[in-house]
């Protein structure tokens, strides 16, 4: 009796296994142990000196992004400006 007992809890415990190591948090705990980093901290110095290059080079695209929506607002502005009266002109200086 007992060993059949023992016999089914293995055969259950089987698939429960398997769909641990294949879910998402199976999956980041292999991938935590392949990296040798128990704690979840730290990195390695060429990783962070990737990423701190990284976020440099994305705060460098964002300012230029940012030049050219406010020059994009600008010739918007103009040409709302012409479209609501092209007859009427600036006094010239």
């Amino acid at each position: 009796m007992w060993v059949l007992a023992v016999i089914l809890i293995v055969a259950l415990l089987i698939p429960v296994a398997a769909i641990l190591v294949d879910s998402p948090l199976g999956k980041s705990f292999a991938r935590r142990m392949e990296e040798g980093r128990g704690d979840g901290q730290g990195g390695s110095p060429s990783e962070l000196r990737d990423v701190k290059r990284k976020v440099e080079m994305l705060e460098t695209e964002v300012e230029d992004l940012n030049r050219s929506v406010s020059g994009m607002k600008e010739e918007l502005q103009f040409m709302q400006r012409l479209l609501e009266d092209p007859r009427r002109k600036k006094p010239t200086s």
